[in-house]
């Protein structure tokens, strides 16, 4: 059966389709002036009006809004940029049962470069998250997840707790925001501020490892992919120290960072062997999927700094996360609030 609702958009506006809409079913959606027109299977709880020909020919790109604040207003902004005269495959789509359901458009045709910039432009107003994915990597194939620590993986950067510890807390917090922002090289600058950390004990470590604050989302995003027999590494410009604390209580892959120096309990103010910058992280993706046999449109990385972006760049799918603005431009997609876990809406 095929039911056709009318939904004015200054009174349905506030409403989140989740309220009319499942996610088993498929549906179809256009704008019209200032309402959105439904064609559904299901009876719905709205105002039925004529029916529309709902001529759709879908190809493989999407798009998925998500968020606290997704709403059919939402919907149609994305509409009135990409559809305005036509009738949009869509669905509820919903990967996990602690996330809400994001809502998906299907494409006939992929997005200009301009107007996924207008998208996400008009998305970030309204604070509601859109990605447009071209394609996605398959949950049920093999797949590889590298994820960044610091500010990603958890909530801080640790050699900022390490040298507030340590008393030089402004002297590490200029360099290391200079470094997220691309303007050091990050090789130089993981070396300056180490250096400031000289003779500081190693108690001060094991203080930031007992507060470690996990990224919310994150045991239950690892814990889902694992399920799924994906392949889970975190590759950081951070310490071993810390990431090796990581792989043993999240059950990861692997993990690859930069060894603290210590002699006698205390920091020396140096940094032990190879140094984990930008291209060794961008690596690790090529090195990883090899060894697991993992097809290269089935990787991801996540990070948020622009020590990261090779990184992104390397993967089938990268997305920045809390990022600043330059991250988010050179990845291909970005999550700007929320938990880790909303990852899941990327894949398929």
């Amino acid at each position: 059966m095929s039911f056709f609702y009318h939904i004015p958009l200054q009174q349905q506006a506030v409403l989140s389709p989740l309220v009319h809409l499942t996610a088993t079913d498929r549906e179809t959606v256009k704008l019209c002036g200032t309402a959105l027109l439904l064609h559904s299977s299901q009876a719905l709880d709205l105002a039925e009006t004529e029916a529309f020909i709902a001529e759709a020919n879908p190809g493989t790109a999407v798009i998925r809004l998500f968020g606290a604040r997704l709403n059919w207003l939402a919907v149609s902004a994305a509409l009135q940029l990409i559809a305005p005269d036509q009738a949009v495959p869509c669905r509820i789509y919903r990967p996990h049962p602690q996330l809400d359901g994001a809502i998906e458009l299907l494409l006939s045709q992929p997005l200009s470069l301009e107007l996924q910039q207008k998208l996400a432009t008009c998305m970030a107003t309204d604070g509601v998250e859109l990605v447009y994915l071209l394609q996605r990597p398959t949950l049920t194939q093999p797949g590889l997840l590298v994820m960044d620590m610091d500010s990603t993986a958890i909530q801080i950067e640790c050699i900022d707790e390490i040298a507030k510890l340590a008393g030089v807390g402004e002297q590490v917090a200029a360099v290391t925001a200079r470094a997220m922002n691309g303007e050091l090289d990050f090789a130089q600058s993981l070396i300056a501020r180490v250096a400031e950390l000289q003779g500081a004990s190693e108690a001060i470590l094991r203080q930031v490892l007992e507060a470690l604050p996990l990224m919310p989302g994150l045991t239950e995003l690892v814990r889902h992919l694992k399920a799924q027999q994906w392949q889970v590494a975190i590759a950081s410009g951070g310490f071993t120290y810390f990431t090796d604390a990581l792989k043993l209580q999240l059950g990861l892959t692997a993990t690859f960072a930069n060894v603290l120096e210590i002699v006698d309990g205390k920091l020396t103010g140096k940094v032990s062997g190879d140094i984990v910058d930008a291209n060794t992280k961008a690596e690790v993706i090529n090195r990883l999927a090899t060894e697991y046999s993992i097809a290269a449109q089935q990787t991801v990385a996540i990070g948020d700094g622009a020590n990261d972006i090779p990184m992104l760049k390397a993967a089938a799918l990268g997305v920045a996360f809390h990022a600043k603005p330059k991250v988010q431009a050179q990845a291909k997609a970005a999550i700007r609030r929320g938990s880790l876990l909303q990852l899941l809406y990327l894949l398929d």
